[in-house]
């Protein structure tokens, strides 16, 4: 029987051992030195803020994968070779496979500051990074304060978590605002405001040079770069984004580049081999996507595409439309389609719409020369994906998106609609005329 052997527990490796399963009786083994069980990493700021608990987050009961018949090893892997087909693992014992699926992930980045090996400093990504905020910040009289480094998804939601226990939280930001690589302008003064709101030390263009250690091997304080001034703290996150987790790769006989490098049908440089979710890098790029997409949504499509090519239908990964979702303290986000941030290309323009006192706001993205509708960001307004995506196929003017903006509304009921201001304002900024027009949005696919 022919052995799959899936190195990793994410969403990716779970997604492809799932659809294998499926479509085919073929012997399956999981490898994780992280957790027993596949949970959603998404959720370990949850279980940090009392919302859940840790078992809450495994969206399979422990009996799942023994009916499924689906092998679960708790290891580490050190090394790979792919001529010979086989693991070795960091205690001595090894595996063969036939096929190997390598889905480890990412590992956060470290970018040789001095003191950043000391304890208590430590990024927010695995659950042993849930383990060890734990146990150096509980609560504010053992962690007075924390330092965050790295102003993307993972700092800001660490600032809420450590924000929650009450803990004073300092963010150093590079950036002159949050985010403002990906985020247009008007968006990311939104997310300041909504950072300094809730009480964090939002420190903007401000990097960090050193940290500095207590004497006894744990973190006491930190240097500022620009400043010299020194931070006492008890905690330093290190948020400033991630690399695919490859390193026990290097000496392998496959081909990496940041990540593991693959074709559109997620093979890599060795027969039998393939990659998915965080760790692989497209050799060629799709669309205006980066080549490494650390995105749950993308490891699950590529999980479902890998496991038809496995069983013998060959499928290459075809992403689709970009969207994504996060939340930024208080205020929900999404986007769809592409709103660039600060290094917008020169063919795109912009519509922006903020709301006069909320954290409400709304930028659409167009074809400065063909109108033609390009993405749309939300704050604070619940959008229906499957409209965009149509919408964005079709390549839709953006006169034509935004007058039929209300069907795409996904709020509940009882909440503020804004459309009637956004249209208006639209209509003032472009000199244009458009009129709303609602419809029952299920007799749009009709």
């Amino acid at each position: 029987m022919e052995h799959i052997v899936i190195i990793g527990n994410g969403v990716a490796g779970v997604t492809v051992a799932r659809h294998i399963r499926k479509n085919s009786d073929k012997r399956i083994t999981i490898i994780s030195g992280e957790t027993d069980y596949f949970f959603s990493r998404t959720a370990l700021m949850y279980v940090y803020m009392g919302h859940m608990k840790f078992e809450h987050t495994q969206p399979y009961e422990s009996w799942f994968w023994k009916k499924n018949r689906i092998e679960l090893k708790s290891a580490w892997v050190e090394s790979v070779s792919g001529a010979n087909k086989s693991i070795q693992f960091n205690d001595g014992q090894s595996m063969s496979f036939d096929k190997l699926i390598i889905a480890t992930g990412s590992i956060p980045n470290k970018f040789g500051w001095p003191g950043q090996d000391l304890d208590g400093v430590q990024g927010m990504y695995h659950k042993q990074d849930l383990e060890k905020l734990e146990k150096n910040a509980p609560n504010n009289k053992v962690c007075k304060r924390a330092v965050i480094v790295g102003g993307g998804l993972i700092g800001i939601e660490m600032a809420e978590m450590l924000h929650s226990r009450h803990i004073p939280v300092t963010f150093l930001v590079r950036e002159n605002s949050f985010w403002n690589g990906v985020l247009p302008a008007g968006e990311s003064a939104l997310v300041n405001e909504e950072i300094l709101a809730n009480g964090i030390d939002l420190r903007l263009e401000q990097n960090l040079e050193e940290i500095i250690d207590d004497g006894n091997g744990k973190c006491k304080a930190i240097k500022i770069q620009e400043t010299g001034e020194i931070i006492e703290c008890d905690v330093v996150g290190l948020t400033a984004g991630v690399s695919p987790n490859v390193s026990f790769l290097k000496n392998s006989d496959i081909e990496l580049g940041r990540g593991v490098m693959v074709n559109r049908l997620l093979e890599t440089s060795v027969k039998d081999v393939y990659a998915i979710g965080d760790c692989a890098e497209q050799r060629e790029g799709i669309g205006r996507r980066r080549p490494i997409e650390a995105v749950w949504y993308t490891g699950r499509m590529m999980g479902e595409a890998l496991a038809q090519t496995i069983c013998g239908n060959a499928t290459e990964y075809n992403p689709g439309h970009w969207f994504n979702s996060a939340k930024f303290m208080d205020v929900e986000y999404q986007t769809y389609g592409w709103v660039s941030g600060s290094r917008k290309p020169e063919f795109e323009d912009q519509f922006h719409w903020r709301h006069p006192v909320e954290n409400i706001c709304v930028t659409v993205s167009y074809h400065k020369d063909t109108d033609e509708f390009l993405g749309i960001n939300t704050f604070g307004i619940r959008m229906r994906h499957e409209i965009f995506d149509r919408w964005l196929t079709e390549n839709r003017k953006v006169d034509d998106v935004m007058a039929y903006l209300k069907d795409a509304n996904f709020d509940p009921e009882f909440y503020s609609k804004h459309e009637d201001a956004i249209i208006s304002h639209y209509n003032q900024e472009r000199g244009k005329q458009i009129k709303p027009v609602k419809k029952s949005w299920k007799r749009i696919f009709a």
